[in-house]
């Protein structure tokens, strides 16, 4: 029978257990090992059925129980330190507070920030994520609360969250989609004073409406507001807004991120209102899909009277804008009509003009397409700051979005970087982190996980061998008793009964070499690589030496039948006889997996499409237990890979290869790599039987990676180089200041036309010159309407290349001199130093400038010397 309703019955703590209910609604307890320790003796067995779930131990431990702790003195002593743990975390001063007090360029950081993002990977418990964007997002969540950042995070609440996977007999994807029920999550309904529900409501068109609770979950310090459109006054279609992760058409897409970004800032001004937390100045917009805050930012600010102009440099100063595609393919893109459609007169924000609206998600670069609305166009523009996800990554952003910003080269293009990294105290399995206590004092490893800085990550080169040794050998065990079981549960899953199962006892061996492959699966990742050469790689799985087992993991999007083929193709080699005892596939690649699939490997492989990943944050989590990296130069890799701690794969760069032939000569390399270099490195052992070689590997990732792959370090880069600087924009674009820049800025563009170099004048003629020479550059220039307060004229120079382009080029002010002539034109004057030998150029431009511009390329505007005079053209040294 099936039950016609359903609901959640709450335990009725006892007294002197009250603690519980906090500690298991705040999730500092998913990378707190001593409070999951607590929880894990209410109910040992409850706890390894609820996947390590405070909430839902909670739920299902028996009153007897209860009422046997209420009365354990001991256990009564540990949850009162536990308690009293998490409230010094919650309220004590830790980093953020230290750059607070201090004062000068300190008073510059924000009073709190909200960070949107479509998905949120904090727990297993709270399953509202789907990869690598989520997860990073979770982190960020995580590392701010240890540092003590003042954010609230935004998202939405999916009540299916994203599929959970199995596999058919034949090794097909099959997709679930479990319904959540928030009453049995680690969340609270945020309620008025009077009890009931705060809601938000956007409106939509023919009259309709879309409504949604707010769920709070707690991440430490961190609120993480969580929308939800399954509530009673919405219309059927309406309920389902929020019903899965990336599912549903176009409309159900943009209505969620309406919901997100719109909705999102209700929610946050609903929250600020109710509990007293400090009003965002900084909002930062995780990818695009949350853009539409800008849009509900702009509204607030013109309902008091402000114009949409002014409105726009208020709220583009206070943005950050982080990217995380490097291909136009990932950004989300709507049909123009369909936008149109849920804005203006008898829809949401009828206040703004929806042809200003519609301007902000225009391609208006060359190849663009006049009829979509991008989301990460609008994201662009309405963001003073912007970055991408890793040093290579921010140069692939300034070249796919240059087109924003023309007559500029891409490396002038306005998208910094700043490298992803990990929430260690999550990703750091127990035992790397005891060991690690061990050496340097459980406070002080705490401190170097979550903050990282200059702290002694290098005192892991004074751990013994041996040591390292043993502990890999026991985390690869670990593994090799977490991959049987979730196989075995998988080939149940696929219809195989007991009798056929005895051959999984065998599977994978604590001793044997083991690289790991988890990840996504669409096309550009390449899970398929490895199998290239099935012969080879069989040679490779079963060396009678130098043996090789491989644990692979990964989801396709459910409608990517491509990415759905590549999965089977992986699950029928891992099925053959021969080899299921090296390779297998485990399906629902999720946190509670990952967990442990990274500590248990020793070598972590990616091998993307080079340069299509852009970060690819699974290798830094399997560093941070000490795995080497084997992977493709991209992504984070590309930038602190060295030899000492891991292998580049070498890529097929060269132009015309077809795909078949690229990937034949890349996934040759990798075969070479494993049989000529890892696997002799591994199993090349002295005389006590240690790879010492491969030890001093692990030290090196260790303690060199270390610290630069931490979650913590890259949130103090947000702090310091995004949030504390767009706090100061927004402090200096108050109303009158945003209506002075868009004012000069109106007035500039409608200039603009009239601004040329006119002539350029250089006081050497040859064309060598001397290493540390200085030329004198002497420029007439045309500014119409504008005066030298609104320009800045610069020499710009560098190296020049067969035609004549600069390359790391440096620009030099050049100063005006006197007065304008009889016709308007204006000189400037200023040396040029020839700073560097070979060939060597210059040329001249005129760029905008203002005290609140935060770059010279904000406006896209650059009036560079014309062609066709030859004038500017290089000057070639020796």
């Amino acid at each position: 029978m099936k039950a016609i309703r359903r609901f959640t019955v709450r335990p009725v703590l006892p007294e002197p257990l009250r603690p519980l209910s906090d500690l298991a609604r705040n999730l500092r307890w998913s990378w707190h090992p001593e409070t999951r320790e607590l929880f894990r003796s209410v109910d040992p067995d409850g706890w390894r059925a609820a996947g390590g779930d405070p909430v839902r131990v909670l739920g299902s431990v028996p009153a007897g129980r209860l009422a046997e702790l209420a009365r354990d003195e001991q256990f009564l002593a540990r949850l009162s330190a536990a308690s009293a743990d998490l409230d010094d975390y919650l309220s004590g001063d830790r980093w953020y507070q230290q750059q607070s007090s201090g004062g000068g360029e300190a008073a510059e950081l924000p009073a709190a920030i909200a960070y949107f993002s479509p998905e949120f990977g904090v727990t297993a418990a709270l399953p509202q994520y789907s990869g690598g964007l989520g997860i990073l997002a979770g982190d960020h969540l995580k590392s701010a609360s240890d540092l003590g950042v003042p954010l609230i995070g935004v998202g939405l609440l999916y009540r299916h969250g994203y599929f959970r996977q199995s596999l058919s007999r034949d090794g097909w994807q099959q997709e679930h989609y479990p319904l959540l029920d928030p009453n049995e999550l680690p969340v609270t309904l945020l309620r008025q004073p009077d009890d009931t529900p705060v809601r938000v409501h956007l409106a939509l068109p023919g009259g309709r409406s879309l409504y949604a609770h707010i769920w709070v979950a707690r991440v430490g310090r961190v609120p993480l507001l969580m929308l939800d459109s399954d509530v009673e006054e919405n219309g059927p279609s309406e309920r389902d807004v929020t019903d899965r992760l990336y599912g549903g058409g176009s409309e159900h897409r943009l209505l969620q991120e309406m919901l997100l970004g719109i909705g999102g800032v209700r929610a946050v001004r609903a929250y600020c209102a109710l509990t007293g937390h400090a009003a965002p100045e900084v909002f930062h917009t995780n990818e695009g899909h949350a853009g539409f805050l800008g849009l509900e930012r702009i509204r607030e600010l013109q309902q008091d009277g402000t114009e949409f102009d002014a409105a726009l440099e208020a709220v583009r100063a206070g943005t950050v804008f982080t990217t995380h595609t490097p291909v136009p393919a990932g950004i989300d893109r709507f049909d123009r009509h369909l936008v149109a459609r849920h804005f203006g007169e008898g829809a949401e924000l009828p206040a703004v003009d929806t042809d200003r609206i519609l301007a902000l998600g225009r391609e208006t670069y060359p190849g663009g397409d006049p009829n979509v609305f991008n989301m990460a166009v609008m994201g662009l523009r309405l963001a003073q700051r912007a970055n991408g996800v890793s040093t290579l990554h921010g140069a692939v952003s300034r070249e796919m979005f240059a087109g924003l910003w023309p007559g500029f080269d891409p490396e002038e293009v306005p998208i910094t970087s700043i490298t992803n990294g990990v929430h260690a105290p999550t990703w750091v399995a127990p035992e790397v982190r005891a060991l690690g206590a061990r050496q340097i004092g459980a406070e002080r490893a705490e401190e170097a996980l979550s903050v990282g800085g200059s702290l002694r990550w290098d005192s892991v080169t004074d751990i013994p061998g041996a040591d390292i040794w043993e502990l890999r050998r026991d985390l690869r065990e670990q593994l090799v008793i977490e991959v049987r079981t979730r196989l075995r549960a998988s080939w149940r899953e696929r219809g195989a009964g007991s009798a056929e199962l005895g051959w999984i006892d065998g599977v994978l061996d604590p001793d044997v070499l083991t690289i790991g492959f988890a990840r996504r699966v669409p096309s550009y990742k390449r899970l398929t690589l490895m199998l290239r050469d099935r012969e080879r790689l069989t040679r490779l799985l079963l060396d009678p030496d130098r043996p090789v087992q491989i644990v692979v993991a990964g989801k396709a999007h459910p409608a990517d039948d491509g990415g759905k083929r590549l999965v089977r193709e992986l699950v029928r080699f891992s099925d053959d006889p021969r080899v299921r005892h090296r390779i297998v596939f485990l399906p629902d690649y999720g946190m509670g997996m990952a967990q442990k699939l990274y500590p248990g490997c020793d070598v972590w492989l990616n091998n993307p499409l080079r340069p299509l990943e852009a970060c690819g944050t699974s290798g830094m989590k399997a560093a941070l237990n000490g795995c080497l990296n084997l992977s493709v130069l991209d992504g984070w890799w590309d930038e602190w890979f060295q030899p000492d701690f891991g292998w580049a794969i070498p890529t097929a760069d060269g132009h015309g290869l077809d795909e078949d032939r690229r990937d034949d000569l890349e996934a040759g390399a990798l075969y070479e790599l494993i049989e000529q270099r890892v696997a002799p490195r591994f199993y090349d052992r002295d005389a006590d039987g240690l790879p010492e070689r491969w030890i001093e590997m692990v030290r090196s990732t260790l303690a060199d990676l270390g610290p630069k792959v931490l979650a913590g370090r890259m949130v103090r880069e947000y702090v310091e180089r995004l949030y504390a600087p767009a706090a100061h924009a927004h402090r200096a674009l108050d109303v009158p200041g945003a209506a002075e820049l868009a004012a000069w800025k109106t007035r500039v563009r409608t200039a603009w036309p009239q601004v040329a170099v006119d002539h350029v004048e250089v006081d050497e003629a040859s064309g060598v010159a001397e290493l540390g020479a200085t030329l004198g550059l002497r420029v007439r220039v045309a500014l119409g309407e504008l005066t030298p307060e609104d320009v800045e004229v610069q020499a710009v120079a560098g190296r020049v290349d067969t035609s004549d382009r600069l390359a790391d080029a440096q620009s030099v002010p050049l100063k005006p001199a006197g007065g304008p002539d009889q016709q308007g034109r204006w000189v400037y004057e200023g040396p040029l130093t020839l700073d560097r030998t070979g060939p060597f150029g210059y040329t001249v431009r005129i760029l905008p400038t203002h005290r609140l511009l935060p770059a010279g390329a904000d406006l896209g505007l650059v009036a560079l010397p014309t062609e066709a005079t030859g004038e500017g053209a290089g000057v070639l040294m020796r």
